[in-house]
């Protein structure tokens, strides 16, 4: 029977007694309807994994014990930042959800200028609380123990001046992936979004360095763009090979 991996935000130590938090203690039983006595991995995103037991499951909540340490995760040897324009909804919960699957290690929502997505000052505390939720939720999900980083959003003029060189995907780009060198360890991605990147905000990221490249003869939703373009630079340099 599968173990149920469950992320914690509070810290893990073999021994100890840990009371969950409302939400983690209501999907471990209203969701996966757990008893007393099950065992289960916890995690808090540090990289390590360890053992635990349901001790208490009701209405005045979860409690677990934490027992030993199961594994520690070792880091991958490319970091990959991605950065990515913000799309609506589900768009974008699922770009991050696969680009966590695939093996990113920062995440940067931008707000990009065809973005059709413009995400007021009061609102983003509360997006951000989303895509936590998502990459902590693919974490569970695909066995990651190092949480990536999400980092607030910022333009596409911010991002690139912080985090350059690197690649930009351009479907009518000259280049092609395959003929980027090695990138030595770190690589910085960026993904426009639905209407993509505007000629300025291109023009923009290659004076910094990064290089357009195209993933074949087709147009990509910005959904889809990051999930091949992870993929193929995986198979490239990094946890693929």
């Amino acid at each position: 029977m599968r173990v149920t991996r469950l992320y914690v935000d509070r810290p893990l130590t073999a021994g100890t007694d840990l009371e969950l938090n409302e939400s983690a203690g209501r999907y471990i039983a209203q969701v996966l309807r757990l008893r007393v006595g099950h065992t289960l991995t916890l995690f808090n995103g540090d990289g390590r994994d360890f053992h635990a037991r349901l001790d208490q499951c009701g209405r005045r909540g979860c409690r677990v014990h934490v027992g030993e340490l199961l594994s520690t995760e070792t880091p991958s040897s490319l970091r990959i930042h991605l950065g990515i324009g913000v799309s609506r909804g589900e768009r974008m919960d699922f770009a991050m959800q696969k680009s966590v699957e695939l093996g990113v290690t920062a995440i940067t929502p931008l707000m990009t200028e065809r973005g059709v997505v413009q995400l007021r000052p009061d609102r983003v505390a509360q997006r951000l609380a989303h895509w936590r939720g998502v990459i902590t939720g693919a974490c569970e999900q695909c066995g990651r123990s190092l949480l990536p980083q999400l980092h607030e959003p910022c333009t596409t003029a911010d991002w690139v001046d912080r985090h350059h060189p690197g690649l930009l995907l351009y479907h009518q780009a000259g280049k092609t992936l395959p003929a980027q060198p090695d990138p030595s360890g770190t690589i910085n991605l960026l993904i426009g979004p639905e209407g993509g990147l505007s000629e300025a905000e291109r023009r923009l990221a290659e004076r910094k360095g990064f290089v357009a490249v195209r993933m074949g003869p087709r147009v990509m939703r910005t959904e889809t763009a990051p999930i091949a373009a992870l993929a193929a630079i995986q198979t490239l340099w990094g946890d693929f090979r």
